[in-house]
């Protein structure tokens, strides 16, 4: 019975999420998924527009509910979360989200606590061969399934 963690903003809600969502399921599928929605206060300082964290939330959950397993959704108020008091077996990541599980590991490490196993979920890409993003969506280059919307 493992317990995953996976983190993030969420915002707005596209196909390279999904893909670490869905990663996340298959890994706590009979046993328990903790996911992370960064709180309103953590979004200050994105480089785009974010909804707030209630709308955020009932669409993370509206995706959730269709995935069928047992999971809780926390706000994070800090880039840590409950990963470090709480014993994880593994953290769900994307290559942007990687460092930060690293330095979750040097923390609990620090604590005498035993590391996190660190999954690492590729980048879903575009049709134009670069990754899926929340700032190239709200850039209105891309759509939240990676169809190129401008040159």
């Amino acid at each position: 019975m493992a317990y995953v963690a996976v983190g993030g903003t969420f915002d707005p809600m596209h196909d390279g999420h999904k893909a670490l969502l869905r990663r996340a399921c298959e890994l706590g599928r009979n046993g328990k998924l903790l996911i992370g929605l960064t709180s309103d206060e953590m979004v200050k300082n994105k480089t785009h527009e974010v909804r707030d964290f209630q709308t955020r939330y009932k669409e993370m959950m509206k995706f959730m509910r269709a995935q069928g397993i047992n999971h809780v959704i926390v706000r994070l108020d800090d880039p840590y979360g409950p990963t470090i008091s709480d014993d994880f077996d593994y953290i769900v990541v994307s290559p942007e989200t990687h460092p930060m599980a690293l330095k979750i590991n040097k923390i609990r490490e620090e604590k005498g606590r035993c590391p996190i196993k660190i999954v690492l979920v590729d980048y879903i890409l575009a049709d134009d061969g670069l990754p899926i993003s929340s700032t190239r969506i709200a850039k209105g280059e891309i759509d939240e399934h990676g169809k190129v919307l401008k040159k």
